[in-house]
């Protein structure tokens, strides 16, 4: 299980060892008609994952290898990709990478749009539950070989005694490899955005 980071002003030494370490941040999007009060929680949450980033590496020392989901190219190209595709989790990682830190590439083009298929057809609702039942299979089954690909990319990619970063979105299940210690970055606005989310159904706002 995953050590959460978010709440903790002082990681033991026993914690940052010599060991491979990965610290996974939540990747939170946000559609470009996005209420202003889910707004407001949203610039704050990334504000903290970079506040929070800093301390841990304060800490560790600087993050080498860079991770994150729908990057499929490394170096400057996956950086192109990213600025495109993410312009808050974005200059995060560029500053980290100006700093000597190697972003790499990360998922499979084929496998993240087959699972983005499925996931699409799944929320826009079926009537048979036999097509239901069937898309979710499909949906399961490129979900376990996408995330596979990932663990595999990290377990080539981050060396003995490095420290990396992934950004993924919540609910993942991706499987890192047993010697690699995993800490949760969890900045208390994500709390805020959690609650925001439960309580948008009942004031009628509907979820993004």
């Amino acid at each position: 299980m995953a050590e959460e980071l978010g709440h903790i002003e002082r990681p033991s030494v026993e914690s940052f060892g010599e060991n491979r370490k990965i610290f996974v941040v939540p990747l939170i999007l946000r559609s470009g008609d996005a209420p202003a009060d889910y707004t407001e929680k949203f610039e704050l949450y990334w504000q903290q994952v970079k506040e929070q980033l800093i301390r841990l590496e304060e800490k560790t020392g600087p993050v080498e290898c860079i991770y994150h989901e729908a990057i499929v190219a490394g170096g400057e190209e996956g950086l192109k990709m990213l600025e495109k595709m993410n312009t808050y989790s974005c200059p995060i990682v560029k500053e980290r990478c100006e700093r000597g830190a190697r972003l790499e590439a990360t998922d499979d083009r084929e496998l993240a749009e087959e699972s983005m298929d499925w996931e699409r057809m799944l929320l826009g609702g079926f009537l048979s539950e036999k097509v239901a039942r069937t898309v979710s299979q499909f949906y399961i089954e490129a979900s376990r070989k996408r995330y596979e690909h990932m663990a595999k990319r990290i377990d080539e990619s981050l060396k003995p005694g490095e420290k990396g970063v992934l950004f993924i979105t919540e609910g993942h299940s991706l499987q890192f490899p047993g010697d690699i210690q995993v800490f949760s970055v969890f900045p208390p606005a994500l709390d805020q955005i959690h609650k925001w989310f439960r309580d948008a159904p009942k004031a009628g706002t509907g979820r993004e």
